[in-house]
């Protein structure tokens, strides 16, 4: 009886070494940055708008100019309640190796809202879709489908200046899953098996509170403070997709000073 005993308890002691991939969190990162946008809103027909804005930011706490984006769309104001909208952007982003990376993002939204006095709250859902390069497919997906759900209340309280605060989360649905056997004697992974693009999570909390300023009919500036907390995947196989090195997530928590203008015409 003692001898199975000891043998059991080896047993737990060498399976409790090796367990299940789940992936760990690496320290978080915080900077500040800026974001300055252009756009303007064409009115087609009642209800019917094309919209286009440009986009520059700054991030690494003011010292290194990292993205730029371009995009165009329409909207429609089907009912007093719901605005439908799609578009397309195009995005120059810097990776940490200071390698500019183009992405292709087409989306399509729908936007409820309800107004009571000079309150006005509104839940906006944006699926999209991101084409972008990638090395490696096993590690990054190639085709990123997400879907960002923001809450937004806004307070109507001059006929030329409405504060509001927002949160939003965004959710990725496709992103490389594997299976792995982590050994915690040699810590390396065992057993790498490449499942697809299947991992669904949430990867990004946002909120702002901002000021919009209604110079005129025509001319439209927003100020506003964000805060961005980001978790995201960070998977590092070899070429073949037959070895996991590393699961990790990267955390990042940036604040945002953002300055928008928008000309309506």
């Amino acid at each position: 009886m003692r001898r199975e005993l000891i043998a059991i308890c080896v047993l737990l002691a060498a399976a409790s070494g090796i367990s299940k991939a789940q992936g760990t969190d690496n320290e978080m990162e915080s900077e500040l940055g800026a974001r300055v946008s252009i756009g303007a809103d064409k009115r087609i027909s009642q209800g019917f708008h094309w919209i286009a804005e440009g986009e520059a930011r700054m991030d690494e706490n003011f010292s290194d100019f990292s993205r730029y984006q371009l995009g165009t769309g329409l909207t429609w104001k089907a009912t007093p309640w719901l605005k439908l909208g799609a578009g397309y952007i195009f995005i120059q982003d810097k990776n940490s190796s200071d390698v500019w990376k183009p992405r292709h993002r087409v989306y399509g939204d729908v936007t409820f809202s309800y107004k009571t006095g000079a309150w006005r709250f509104a839940l906006k859902e944006r699926l999209q879709l991101t084409h972008r390069d990638v090395n490696n497919p096993y590690q990054k997906t190639p085709n990123l489908l997400g879907l960002k759900s923001r809450f937004k209340v806004s307070y109507k309280a001059t006929p030329f200046l409405e504060p509001y605060g927002y949160v939003e989360l965004r959710n990725v649905f496709n992103d490389p899953s594997c299976s792995a056997t982590w050994n915690a004697g040699t810590q390396k992974y065992s057993d790498y098996s490449f499942l697809g693009y299947q991992d669904t999570y949430f990867n990004r909390v946002r909120g702002a509170l901002g000021l919009e300023w209604k110079v005129d009919t025509r001319n439209v500036l927003d100020f506003y403070l964000m805060g961005d907390y980001c978790r995201d995947k960070n998977i590092d196989t070899n070429a073949e997709g037959t070895k996991l090195k590393s699961l990790t997530y990267d955390r990042t928590f940036r604040g945002w000073i953002g300055v928008g203008y928008t000309f309506n015409f």
